[in-house]
This record gives structure tokens, sequence and C-alpha cells, in this order.
């Protein structure tokens, strides 16, 4: 069972107490899954260990600003009494997670983002190369060409070759298709340790990063245990860790299938994991093997990562795990589909997720 030891809670200067005790409900919501009972239940217990609240203004006038201003709504859930997190919620949420992570982005209006490839591309830049055949008229520097004209042929003799002019470098404006992988099998709240949660946080991130900066771009999310399934954007807040072995198998079928029916040129996946796979499933049965890493099912899981590597679909592993048996699967998976791989912890994962996001802008193919 996976516990939870509650430190002073400093509350950001704010004039508004709701805004306060809204950043710390919304924290605690992600940790119980969108449970707002439990949530409201942590939050009575920290106020009591800690006194976040006034005479003004107590728990009980955060609920009903809760009802009031649209967070949750007071319908009964299967007759329990319990409250619901509505959409504004599961919106606030995301972006919580993304300010979180990714603090220092703004939203981008082009709703487009660039490769790291100069060329013949549609976003000028403020680097200057020599005119190519091919090359947009629009795109000549006419300030550096007239400038390349007179050192070239003098005043007495000026006249502008096609050796003087200059033109803007360009990048290519891509797309990209991502499928996010997250592990949801029993490993992920093994040893008092929460995984899941930050797992959470970076795809509520992902997600909002990616609808708001690059909204021409798509992620679609999966998770995989014993089997794998797609889930929505709206689900995260509420993504629980089952009783589950790995099947990373599972997941990247499932991944591939998706990407193979997006029209973008550029793909990738990325898997968010933090052990081995331990199962396959042969048939309608499940071949479960939990103990070191099993030939049947590593073999499966390697076979898929020369498969995805073959249709240039690259796979970025976040493994939150350092023991030396798994590195070493992990580096051999990595090199089988000439991916890329982060050991990384907790901590660092959303960062480490963010720069790969960011540095991954490939060549755009014709």
């Amino acid at each position: 069972m996976v516990g939870y030891r509650f430190s002073k809670y400093t509350e950001k200067v704010a004039s508004d107490p709701f805004e306060n005790l809204l950043e710390l409900f919304k924290e605690l919501l992600i940790h119980t899954s969108g449970d707002v009972t439990e949530a409201l239940s942590w939050l009575t217990q920290i106020d009591k260990q800690h006194k976040i609240t006034s005479d003004d203004y107590g728990i009980a006038d955060f609920i009903d600003d809760l009802i009031k201003k649209g967070y949750i709504s007071d319908e009964q859930r299967g007759g329990g009494g319990n409250f619901n997190p509505t959409k504004k919620m599961e919106v606030s949420l995301r972006r919580h997670a993304l300010d979180e992570i990714f603090d220092q982005l703004k939203k981008s209006k082009s709703g487009k983002h660039r490769t790291k490839n100069p060329g013949k591309g549609d976003e000028i830049t403020s680097e200057l190369k020599p005119y190519e055949f091919g090359d947009k008229l629009d795109n000549i520097s006419v300030s550096e060409s007239l400038k390349n004209a007179q050192i070239n042929h003098g005043l007495d003799d000026f006249r502008l070759t096609q050796d003087d002019l200059e033109v803007h470098e360009t990048f290519y404006q891509s797309r990209t298709s991502t499928v996010l992988m997250i592990d949801i099998s029993h490993s992920m709240i093994l040893y008092g340790e929460d995984r899941i949660t930050p797992a959470k946080k970076v795809a509520m991130a992902l997600s909002e990063l990616i609808t708001t900066k690059y909204p021409k771009d798509s992620l679609d999310i999966i998770v995989f245990g014993n089997d794998s399934w797609q889930i929505e954007i709206k689900d995260l807040p509420y993504l629980e860790v089952g009783p589950y072995h790995t099947n990373t198998v599972a997941g990247l079928e499932l991944a591939m299938n998706i990407l193979r029916r997006r029209k973008n040129p550029n793909k990738q996946i990325m898997m968010i994991t933090d052990g081995k796979p331990t199962c396959i499933k042969r048939g309608k049965k499940y071949y479960k093997n939990a103990f070191g890493l099993d030939r049947k099912i590593l073999n499966r899981t390697l076979g898929l990562a020369v498969k995805a590597r073959k249709l240039s679909i690259p796979i970025t592993t976040f493994m939150i795990a350092r023991d030396p048996y798994l590195v070493q699967f992990v580096d051999q998976f990595t090199k089988a589909n000439n991916g890329k791989a982060f050991y990384s912890s907790l901590q660092g994962l959303g960062e480490f997720i963010f720069m790969d996001y960011k540095d991954n802008k490939r060549r755009k193919k014709n």
C-alpha cells in the first residue's frame, strides 16, 4: 500500500484564499486519480496539521466555491454522494501540470514548429546563405545583396549578379504524430514509490503543450499492462495502476497501428516504463514470467523494435529504474530500434520528455 507523508504547505502569495487552496487541491486531485472526496479529505487533514485556512475562509467555503465556479459537480455518483470533477477542472489540471513542468513555454499562434534542418523551407530566419538555384526570390536579402554588389564591382561598374545575392535561411514546418505509452503495471507503485503520478503529470502536460502550442501535431495516449488500450486526454487524471504484468509487445503493436493510420510523415513513440517486459499474449492465453528476462518475451519485444525502425518510427524509452539488467535490456531495445533512451528520476521525467519532444523535429519527407 502506498503511503503519503504531508509536509508543511507554504501557500503562494495571492490575494484570493480560494486560489491558494485551489493549487494545492489540484495536486491532491492528481494523486487521488480524480477522487474529489478523497482529495478534500486530504486537504482537510493538511489544514488541521498546518492551519492553511483562516477564520474568515475555511474548507467548507472552499468547497462551496469549487461548486459555484464550476470546478466540481455536486451530483451524486453511484448513489455514494461523491463529487465529480468537471471538464473545467480537467482542463485546469492539464494546465497545472504544464505550468509545473513546462513553465517557460508560451502559447504559439502559428500552431507549427520547426525542424532543426536548414534548407528550402517555409519559415524565414535571420541567418543568410549564398543564393542557389531554386531558392525563393522572396527570401532574397536586398540590403546584403546590394552591399555585396558594391564590394564586388564598385560604384563605377555597379551591377547585381547571381554571385552577389544572399537569401535568408529557412526551416521546414513539420507535423509530428506522437504516441505516448504509459506503463500501468503493478511495479509502478511497488516499494512505496509512486511512479504513476509523475507519469500522469507528464502526459497531461504534454497533451496541453501539443494542443496549445502545436495544434497541428497529434498525440495519442495508450496504457499497457497485461493488455493495452487507448485512452482519451480527459481520462488522464483518473489513471490508476492495476494488478498487471508488463506486456510491452501489446503496447507497441497498438502504438504502431495508430501511427499507421496517421498521414503525417513524422512519427514517434514515447514510452514511460519502470521495468522489463514480463508478459505476451499467445492466442487467448497469457504467457507470463516476472523472473529475469524471458527469452520468448524478449525476442518478441526486440522484433517489434526492429519492425518500428523499418517503418521509420523511432522509439524513445524513458526508464524510471537503473537496475543493471534493466539497463542492459533497454540498451538492446534501443539499439534494435535505433531510437533513444533516458534513465530518468521521477523529478526529472517531465524535463527529459519536453526536451526530447522539442529536439525530435525531423527533416520533412517527400
